[in-house]
């Protein structure tokens, strides 16, 4: 059974940095696929990133505009892990963090930017 669990929220400061994790299990972790969402209070569910990798390479990224050049996903084939690095943090940022692939979607773990 494929399971998704993210962790490395909080509460920060505009402009402060955190870095989210989405741990896998279930799965092999050579090739893949991951993508992150984000649901602010009142809002609907919306894209952030995405990233494709194969042959345990860093692969193929892809983000949303407001976030790009400040927020990086990668992925740890040996932890089985994709990170999701959010630097330079506004209060338009928090939401509660998703990862998902195929069907499978993780618990979310909230982030909370003051100004």
């Amino acid at each position: 059974q494929v399971q998704l669990v993210e962790s490395g929220g909080g509460s920060v400061q505009a402009g402060d940095s955190l870095r989210l994790a989405c741990a896998v299990s279930g799965r092999t972790f050579e090739s893949g696929d991951m993508n992150w969402y984000r649901q602010a209070p009142g809002k609907e569910r919306e894209y952030v990133a995405r990233i494709m990798w194969s042959d345990g390479g860093q692969g193929y990224t892809l983000y949303r505009p407001s976030v790009k050049g400040r927020f990086t996903v990668s992925v740890d084939n040996v932890r089985n892990t994709v990170y999701l690095q959010m630097d330079d943090l506004s209060p338009d940022d928090t939401a509660v963090y998703f990862c998902n692939t195929d069907e499978y979607w993780g618990q979310g773990t909230q982030v909370t930017v003051s100004s």
